[in-house]
């Protein structure tokens, strides 16, 4: 597949020059040289479009055990593949060598796939959806051929810099293909209609990556989530038992993943600022039939009080309430795989780093004396990741790093001015350092751990 089909993430000028900065700051090329870091930030620029090359399932061992859902899902999977290409599919499901529920799945891809004339342009998220199996869902779609017909076989492509008008017939602008589909509705009925359209709007049949779509699947045993944030969930290793504090919850995977590994013993409090995200943990919560996750929505800088009782229910809670905290922070999501293009701002993308430590802040006052405390993002910035580690040491004596296990990941990465001793106790992904695009040579299980997004963790221990 040539890279001209298929582009490196599109970001305003002003954002690469930024990511830039920071891949080639003065400690990483002491270490490693001009020419090397260079590299590595291209490359980075290149694998970000592209999803990882394969599939990350947590599996619900509560309910069944692992080898089970593995022979269930292959099941239902075979039945989705055998009603989508008429031939036997025979599907290979793997198990993580070190995370005992943890299903991959190979992702094919890219495939040589011949465009067709007529062409459908899909919203730059509904692009990157599309990369990961999904079809194309009506509120997605922003621009289609003038006489359109349910059954027209489209070429879909996404576009990078959203600047395609809703409704238009044709564009000429940046975009990148994905594949092609079946248009599941006629352009009147996506572009007329006066109620929000909903359903399939075109069904991919030859996606350029080519991975099983999730949807409706045995929604109580396999969960769909990015490695590294499962990994996060065990690097916290909470227990039966425990009162665990998860900050930022939705859309509740790691809230439901927190309650599993306590073997549904002991409380986990799950909040976030949005209502319907709440409601979402709390009907996940009940289809993995979890009983201990109570979520609330609240903004968790304003989550400690002075004057809470000691084992308050709600928030407000009063210092101290906690076992273990878990910190997946608001953030650039500069690690997300695949995707194509962001069209936010410099001031967009250095926006977080005072909210995240306005969370740091109000998650160091929550834990107990001898918690543990877990930090993590989906971002590549050093000033939301090490940056804010060298601060949070500076500022909490009381807190200091911890050996992470599992630790598949690499180090943390130079720039921020910490030890050697300090970088070794961070979990950084970092798929550019392996990434290449005849990756696909070496064996899935040994690849998951390197071609993953771009995610950060680091864990610490107050006393």
């Amino acid at each position: 597949m040539e890279m001209s089909v298929f582009p490196r993430i599109s970001l305003k000028p002003e954002v690469t020059n930024f990511l830039q900065s920071v891949f080639l700051n003065k400690e990483v090329l002491a270490a490693v040289g001009h020419q090397e870091a260079e590299s590595r930030f291209q490359k980075l620029l290149r694998c970000l479009s592209h999803p990882p090359s394969y599939t990350c399932v947590r599996a619900s061992t509560h309910l069944a055990p692992l080898e089970e859902i593995r022979l269930k899902l292959a099941e239902e999977l075979a039945k989705q593949m055998g009603q989508c290409s008429g031939e036997e599919a025979s599907l290979q499901i793997l198990t993580h060598p070190q995370i005992p529920d943890v299903l991959l799945l190979p992702v094919d891809g890219p495939r040589h796939v011949e465009q067709v004339s007529s062409e459908v342009v899909v919203g730059a998220q509904c692009g990157s959806a599309v990369l990961r199996g999904a079809h194309v869902f009506a509120p997605g779609i922003v621009a289609s051929p003038k006489y359109m017909k349910a059954g027209d076989v489209v070429s879909v492509f996404s576009d990078l810099e959203g600047r395609c008008t809703r409704g238009a017939t044709s564009f000429q602008g940046k975009r990148a293909f994905v594949g092609n589909g079946v248009a599941r509705m006629d352009r009147s009925s996506l572009f007329c209609s006066d109620e929000p359209v909903k359903g399939v709007g075109v069904q991919m049949v030859e996606p350029l990556y080519q991975s099983p779509s999730f949807d409706g699947v045995l929604p109580s045993l396999v969960f769909l989530q990015n490695l590294p944030s499962v990994v996060a969930g065990h690097v916290l290793g909470p227990r039966p038992g425990e009162r665990v504090l998860d900050m930022c919850a939705a859309p509740g995977g790691k809230t439901c993943h927190i309650a599993v590994l306590m073997r549904d013993q002991g409380k986990v409090v799950a909040l976030d600022r949005i209502r319907n995200k709440i409601d979402r943990i709390l009907e996940n919560a009940q289809a993995l039939q979890l009983r201990s996750i109570k979520a609330f929505c609240f903004n968790s800088t304003q989550a400690v009080s002075g004057d809470a009782a000691p084992q308050a229910e709600e928030p407000p809670y009063p210092p101290e309430s906690f076992d273990r905290v878990l910190l997946d922070a608001p953030c650039s999501g500069l690690g997300q795989r695949p995707n194509m293009g962001t069209t936010w701002s410099l001031k967009e993308i250095c926006s977080y780093q005072p909210l995240q430590r306005k969370l740091f802040q109000a998650a160091v006052k929550l834990l107990k004396r001898g918690g543990v405390l877990v930090y993590s993002t989906c971002t590549v910035t050093l000033a939301e990741n090490e940056e804010q580690v060298a601060w949070a040491l500076r500022t909490f004596p009381c807190l200091s790093l911890q050996p992470q296990e599992p630790h598949i990941g690499s180090e943390g990465m130079l720039g921020a001015g910490l030890s050697p001793e300090q970088l070794r106790l961070l979990q950084r992904f970092r798929p550019e350092l392996s990434w290449d695009q005849t990756g696909t040579a070496a064996p899935l299980s040994c690849r998951a751990d390197r071609d993953t997004i771009g995610f950060f963790i680091a864990k610490f221990l107050k006393t």
